[in-house]
């Protein structure tokens, strides 16, 4: 299979593909320059393949948590694709992703992924993975300010992932002790198409008029693209 991957929703500017077993990807980090990045980083990652778009058999996207703009932007990119090309799409969580990263970097068992949300606050979730390397949710995403985080109680070695951590170290490690990864900052697309495989080979990838952005915080609204 051909899949597509893209993430706009933090700092970083991400994009990979599946081709031929293979997965090439593009990582940057480009604040506020995601709207001019993403497309660009796509269309090189289609020429270096010679894939057109209409031979992807899917498009998968960062959902969320994290910036609302980039969010958005991810999912309107997505949408707009998929449109043009016919394709379906699924979305994957950002946190998940970074544990997923923590998985393929340091065989992590237990992970516990924090994005910086601003107002004081983190978008956190905790995972996971077996011996089968299947990664699970141990805990809802939740957006929530780090002195307020109960303890999460996992033993044994913890990595920690996402740039919460590096901005609440001290908060986050009262909750949960955690070897920090450092180099694990944001989420990469690469990890997506990793959580996306499963996903595709049971059929549940919709209609790009479904994609839908996971904000986390419940006072924000999402509006699909005119038409749609």
């Amino acid at each position: 299979m051909n899949l597509l991957a893209l993430d706009t929703s933090t700092e970083a500017c991400s994009v990979a593909l599946l081709y031929q077993g293979n997965i090439m990807a593009l990582d940057e980090v480009c604040p506020q320059q995601h709207s001019k990045r993403v497309l660009p980083m796509i269309d090189r990652l289609l020429a270096e393949s010679g894939l057109s778009l209409h031979a992807l058999d899917g498009i998968v996207f960062g959902r969320g948590p994290g910036s609302f703009t980039g969010v958005r932007i991810g999912v309107s990119v997505t949408q707009g694709l998929a449109f043009g090309a016919d394709l379906p799409v699924f979305g994957i969580s950002t946190l998940a992703a970074m544990a997923q990263a923590a998985v393929r970097l340091y065989q992590a068992s237990q992970i516990v992924a924090a994005i910086d949300a601003r107002m004081a606050e983190v978008y956190l979730a905790s995972y996971r993975c077996g011996t089968t390397g299947i990664l699970q949710p141990l805990s809802s995403e939740q957006a929530i300010k780090p002195p307020q985080l109960a303890p999460i109680g996992l033993t044994g070695k913890v990595i920690a992932v996402g740039t919460g951590w590096q901005t609440y170290a001290s908060e986050l490690q009262r909750a949960q002790p955690a070897q920090i990864a450092n180099d694990i900052l944001y989420p990469s697309a690469q990890d997506m198409l990793s959580l996306a495989l499963p996903a595709f080979t049971q059929g549940l990838f919709v209609a790009a008029e479904h994609a839908q952005p996971v904000y986390v915080r419940d006072d924000v609204s999402w509006k699909k693209l005119p038409g749609r």
